[in-house]
């Protein structure tokens, strides 16, 4: 499909055009000032890695960070060297709300947990309109309340949250709504609108920052960036990188400077001068005008405004931030420019949503891609340099050279990079961002495929061909699932694009993913006899031991969900090949490789050959892992959960066109079969004709895939109203313990929190129900479909009678899935269950929130609140679907 006139004609389309053409441009400024910069892993220097007890949120206001920044609704350059943020302060709160405060890991019942009410509602891919919203209790914000009662609260009890503290209760709160919107790609413009929902007038300050990262603290004679103040109104901005800027600011306001510096007196009790980091929360909050510099320079600097807002009003602050050498009148067109890049924004998604009638469906989409939007960070991590230290800075613990990533000394990212969420997980992750980049190519293709890209390169990739998985742990293991995404990224971009594709991408790629392909295979594949080990595999909590850990039992565990991540892993890589080997017959060897080593995995998984019997379990007809003993006994661990349902994903469909266009390719599967018919029983009905004379590869035939489907549609097993959970209700009744002689191992299904800490305290796939395994479930049903057409029918849901076929599954399963953020009747949305009050209330009713992951039972949502990295794939899911290419 082309796209129409209009699409192209519209002026975000040209814009993302502009983009592709010059390196950037309209890029070069977005929302890439995280959420949490304190409490992660880039700015501790303690000995053993306590990330949260070395910057805790009530260091931050005061210590000059070292990798990057942090604001409310905030803005940088790329490279983040100067950064633009909202500061607010309600007159009764004991800090200066200058970032988002959260619960560390140790303090919260289920772990780290922004406890805050803010929400992404709109942004395009070029940044040229962003809109959030802030809500801000007129009342003292609970810091106390939210750590005390969160401490002395328990794994079985429910999160304290900041609307449960009633601090919101007849509408004392000020809803803030930042919006951003560019003239030019350097020519900001900054609108802050503060409503006021009490029913009396209230005042609050509003306090716009801009600053520098603090570059120069860490090298001797590193340069020092200036702000200065030109007049009452303006700002200037010098950078030796980055040139010259200014800030030009509404009247009304008081210029405050400081420099982004360390307050050393505060935190190291030293005798030091200075205007510190934290100058403006003495000045406002502690009414010590001394703090902030007279002269009216520094690298850090504020316009105060004090608003008086009349109940049920509105009061708004503008702001300009521009490199033009002169702007006499900054703010002349101002509300025309933002009411235009408004319209821009709302043409952009009706070309987007032109099959989306439905207003409600919309606005979930809209809100999940402004999310996604919004979660571009900059990334600055430099590991030797950070187990090093800085020449100008102490030297740091002898211990961190053999701690934490110290395997990781080739990694230095300086990038802007997908992040699953601004707060609580401020970091990429490998498996993560492969998930983003779907809902991402809907709007904006050629960023999604730079992030494939980027993980691929020498600066991300281990030289042995490892994937970073986290900065917690870089060398964890998360799913294969980057050449599934490289290619569905192709496929929507080649949609959109109507022609062959991007073929440079996809070759691109190729080659960089069959290093990490060669890296599984050497490294996780202990015997040889491809049945793999991966351990950790992303699935928290969801098996009896800790799968990246020596095992208590001793041994290892051959896994159901690591051995058919890497069945897909090959059919994905393989159709990757056949794409290109119409372009260059070279690549109909590596296809055939691919084809080869799918086979090879698909007899070790049915005990055909490789290392004993296999992972299918004949009697429960179900896949589990098996503990394989010190003293070679094998024991299948029958915990009926996500693992043994994962053989689903490793399902492709070939169209007899396809194969006419590689006949080398064709004719070495027919010799390979033909010589190999133990390998070819093994692969779902290669030789048999389906519709449309299409052939099928899959770990399963026929009946297996019945047998796991008649699980998956139980719903007192794994389907729920609301998705397929991670494990099966049938373990709420009936737990599932392994014993070892005096110790004995157990896992319940837990539909919330789970009560076992094994990987943290937010961590849990013993029942919620989880975004992206989902999304795979509903792709592999269709493709299932594709092949096997209207006659395949299975029983839906399981128990009921009613034969369905498998794209009527899919097509249902989407369904629960996408109810979850949708208004029912009583106008609520069941992932916002736990805040039902607010489901009428006019100034929350329409906001949405993207949860980690879902209560199995009733939908509500769990883990971090705004997670719309893998979430956001539910702007996928409402996207009308098409034939495939």
């Amino acid at each position: 499909m082309t796209e129409s006139s209009a699409e192209l004609g519209n002026a975000e389309r040209l814009r993302l055009a502009e983009d592709a053409r010059t390196n950037g441009v309209w890029k070069r400024w977005g929302p890439y000032l995280s959420e949490r910069q304190w409490g992660t892993v880039r700015e501790d220097y303690s000995p053993y890695g306590t990330a949260w007890e070395y910057l805790p949120h009530d260091a931050a206001r005061s210590r000059a960070y070292r990798w990057g920044e942090d604001g409310i609704a905030g803005i940088s350059d790329d490279r983040q060297l100067l950064c633009l943020a909202v500061a607010l302060w309600n007159g009764r709160d004991p800090i200066l709300k200058e970032r988002l405060f959260g619960l560390t890991n140790s303090e919260g019942n289920h772990g780290e947990d922004v406890k805050e009410l803010y929400y992404y509602l709109d942004a395009t891919p070029t940044h040229s309109y962003q809109r959030m919203l802030y809500k801000y209790p007129q009342e003292p914000f609970p810091y106390s309340r939210l750590v005390d009662e969160n401490r002395r609260r328990d794994r079985a009890d429910p999160e304290l949250e900041l609307i449960d503290t009633g601090i919101f209760d007849e509408g004392r709160y000020f809803d803030v709504v930042v919006e951003y919107a560019k003239a030019a790609p350097n020519d900001i413009l900054l609108r802050v609108t503060v409503h006021n929902r009490g029913p009396e007038a209230a005042s609050i300050h509003v306090l716009p920052q801009v600053w520098f990262r603090n570059t120069w603290s860490w090298s001797d004679g590193a340069p020092r960036p200036a702000l200065h103040a030109i007049d009452q109104r303006a700002i200037e901005a010098r950078h030796p990188d980055l040139g010259r800027y200014v800030l030009h600011c509404d009247p009304g306001a008081t210029l405050l400077f400081c420099d982004n510096d360390t307050n050393t007196p505060r935190l190291f009790g030293s005798d030091a001068p200075g205007y510190f980091k934290d100058a403006f929360h003495e000045y406002v909050v502690d009414g010590r005008h001394d703090a902030v510099n007279p002269r009216r320079a520094g690298t850090k600097a504020a316009a105060h405004y004090l608003l008086a807002v009349p109940a049920g009003g509105a009061a708004q602050v503008r702001l300009r931030l521009s490199d033009a050498p002169s702007l006499p009148r900054p703010f002349t067109e101002f509300d025309a420019i933002v009411a235009s890049r408004q319209r821009e924004a709302d043409e952009f998604y009706a070309v987007l949503q032109r099959d989306l009638p439905d207003a409600e469906k919309r606005n979930v989409q809209r809100q999940a891609l402004a999310g996604l939007l919004w979660s571009k960070q900059f990334y600055h991590y430099d590991v030797p340099e950070w187990l090093r230290g800085d020449p100008a800075q102490p030297p740091p613990p002898p211990e961190r050279r053999h701690g934490r990533n110290h395997e990781w000394q080739h990694l230095n990212n300086a990038d802007v990079v997908s992040m699953p969420d601004t707060w609580e997980y401020p970091w990429y992750a490998a498996w993560d961002l492969a998930f983003h980049c779907i809902p991402l190519a809907l709007v904006d293709a050629e960023f999604a495929k730079s992030q494939l890209v980027l993980l691929l390169r020498e600066w991300y990739m281990h030289p042995n061909g490892q994937l970073p998985a986290y900065e917690w742990a870089l060398g964890d293991v998360n799913p294969p699932v980057h050449a599934w995404a490289a290619w569905r990224v192709f496929e929507i971009d080649r949609r959109q694009r109507g022609d062959a594709g991007d073929i440079a991408f996809l070759e691109r790629v190729l080659h960089k993913l069959m290093l990490n392909f060669t890296w599984w295979v050497n490294r996780k594949d202990l015997g040889g006899h491809n049945i793999f080990q991966g351990g950790f595999l992303g699935l928290d909590n969801v098996g009896v031991f800790d799968r990246s850990k020596p095992l208590p039992t001793g041994g290892h565990i051959n896994q159901s969900d690591g051995t058919s991540w890497m069945a897909m892993y090959s059919l994905n890589l393989l159709r990757i090949a056949l794409e290109l080997a119409q372009h260059n017959p070279v690549y109909e060897d590596i296809a055939t490789k691919f084809f080869e080593h799918f086979l090879e995995i698909a007899a070790a998984m049915s005990g055909v050959a490789g290392d004993g019997p296999g992972l299918w379990d004949e009697t429960d007809e179900f896949y589990y892992d098996v503990l394989k003993l010190p003293d070679g006994a094998r024991v299948p661990l029958r915990l009926r959960s996500m693992v043994g349902l994962i053989p689903l994903f490793a399902v492709e469909t070939l169209e007899p066109e396809l194969l006419d266009r590689v006949p080398e390719f064709r004719q070495r599967l027919e010799w390979f079969l033909h010589h190999r018919p133990d390998l070819a029983r093994q692969v779902s009905r290669w030789n048999e004709p389906g519709r449309g004379e299409r052939r099928l590869l899959s770990l399963l035939r026929g009946h297996r895939m019945k047998c796991l489907l008649r699980r998956m549609l139980d719903e007192t097993e794994f389907l729920s109203e609301y998705g397929v959970r991670s494990l099966s209700r049938h373990h709420r009744d009936v737990p599932y313990v392994l014993s070892d002689g005096d110790r004995s191992f157990g896992v319940r299904y837990e539909p919330a929190e789970s009560e076992s800490g094994l990987f943290g305290g937010n961590s849990n796939w013993r029942g919620p129900v989880w975004f992206p395994v989902n999304f795979l479930l509903v792709e592999s049903l269709q493709k299932f479909h594709h092949y096997y057409g209207d006659e395949f029918r299975v029983e839906y849901p399981t128990g009921s009678g009613v034969l369905v076929t498998l794209n009527d599954v899919a097509d249902e399963l989407t369904r629960r899935l996408t109810r979850l953020f949708l208004r029912d009747a009583d106008g609520r949305r069941p992932s916002a269950r736990q805040h039902g009050p607010l489901a009428n209330d006019p100034h929350f009713r329409d906001h949405v929130l993207f949860h980690e992951y879902f209560d199995g039972d009733d939908g509500r949502g769990l883990g971090a609140s705004h997670q719309t990295g893998w979430t956001a794939l539910v702007a996928k899911l409402l996207q009308p679907r098409r034939a495939p290419h």
